[in-house]
This record gives structure tokens, sequence and C-alpha cells, in this order.
């Protein structure tokens, strides 16, 4: 004689990273809006199917402004998955209320100069920034994103293709479409490409659209870097 044992199914827990945008809006609110609006029209698709948290801590709303101001956001076709700066208790339930302000939203801190040591003098965990490689061409839709460092490509990166690092990017073909550097927090890190076309570029948060791009410099192998909070490109010789 055979017996069946009903046995409970096991449940799995784990976490994992990904990245979300945060996005600041700022007084006067009107023109934040009429910014973000530029920004949807000349790089489409940017915020198509990404998560983004909405700081609200320079514009100090009370909860009807929140309310507000969430819901114009949300209108522009913008995913919004948590607020902060704000009473947690004006958030809607369906979204994550982020009771530490900016720094909840950090995955990873960059020590500068090789020093991997915190304010506490200790040596913080995980490994160090590594560089990552991909050796084909970043094709249109698809999205590479790489927290560990810098990013290199050896290819081009298509209309329509995002490229997303913490570090420094590098891309030894066209670059067509967007390329965002700094994304964690590095005002240092760089992009470079041998044929400059690009949609969108930033670094650290500073960006700048195909239509604000020097006509001069279209087609040329430039280097892009932060100078204070602005974008600046130069060519290569």
């Amino acid at each position: 004689m055979s017996l069946a044992v009903a046995t409970r199914p096991r449940l799995r827990f784990s976490g994992r990273s990904f990245l979300a945008f945060v996005i600041e809006p700022v007084p006067p609110l009107s023109e934040w809006l009429n910014a973000l609006d530029d920004i949807s029209r000349q790089s489409i698709g940017f915020f198509a199917n990404r998560p983004v948290i909405v700081d609200l801590s320079a514009l100090k709303p009370d909860k009807d402004e929140t309310a507000t101001v969430i819901e114009a956001i949300k209108t522009r076709g913008i995913r919004v998955v948590a607020v902060e700066g704000v009473n947690p208790a004006w958030i809607d339930p369906a979204l994550a209320p982020l009771a530490r302000g900016m720094e909840s939203a950090k995955i990873i801190d960059f020590i500068e100069n090789g020093d991997r040591t915190g304010p506490d003098g200790e040596t913080p965990d995980g490994p160090p920034p590594t560089s990552k490689i991909i050796d084909k061409p970043v094709r249109s839709g698809q999205s590479i994103f790489h927290a560990g460092g810098d990013l290199t490509i050896i290819g081009s990166v298509s209309s329509g293709a995002e490229v997303v690092a913490a570090g420094s990017i590098h891309i030894y073909g066209a670059l067509r479409g967007r390329a965002l550097a700094g994304a964690m927090g590095d005002a240092e890190a760089r992009i470079l490409c041998r044929k400059f076309e690009a949609e969108l570029l930033a670094i650290d948060g500073s960006y700048l659209t195909a239509e604000q791009t020097p006509a001069a410099l279209i087609g040329k192998p430039v280097q892009v870097r932060l100078d204070g909070d602005a974008i600046e490109i130069k060519e290569i010789d």
C-alpha cells in the first residue's frame, strides 16, 4: 500500500535591485513641468515603462498640492512608483512612501580616488567598481544599465536605444540613441564616442537634448563631461 502525502508549496523570497529615476520638481512648478514636457518631446519614450521616484522636498507642498503634482506627472505618461519628501500619510497606498529622503534612492555609494573607507573608517561591503564591455551594437528599443562602474560599447548605439552607467560610457561607434553616465551620482563621469549623433545626453542628472547640441559637432568624435552643472562637449583630436 502506498500513501500520497500532501506537501505545501515552497515559498521563495528574494530581493532585487533596479534602476529608478528620481525626479525633483522645483518651484515655479509650471516652468518645471514645461521643461519636463520638452524632454519628453525631444526624446520620445525616455520615460516609457521606467519606474520613477518623485522627490517633493524642494516644493514643500501641502496635502492637496502633493496630489496635484503627482497627478500632473502621471498624466504625462510617467510611471510613479514612490514618493518622498512629504508626509507618508498623504501618499496613495498604491505608491511606496520612502521615509529617508534622497538617500533611500541610492543603491551604491562611489568612493573617489580608490579610497573605500566609509565616514566611520569602515570598509563598505561589496566589490569595487568594475567595467563592463558589450561587444555588439545596441539596437533600437534596447536599454543597458551597468551599476558597477564604466560601460564600454564595441559598436554603435542606435536611435531609440539607451545605455546607462554608474561611471563613464565609452562607445567605439556612433552614438545615435541616449547615453546617461554618472547615473548613481558621479559628477566626474564622461561620455566618449567615435561618432556623435545623440538623442539625449546626461551626466549626474544634468542633461542635453539633440536640439541643444552644437551642429558643428554632429558626426564628430567627442568627449562629454560636466563643467559645473552644464554639459560640455568637445571634439576629440
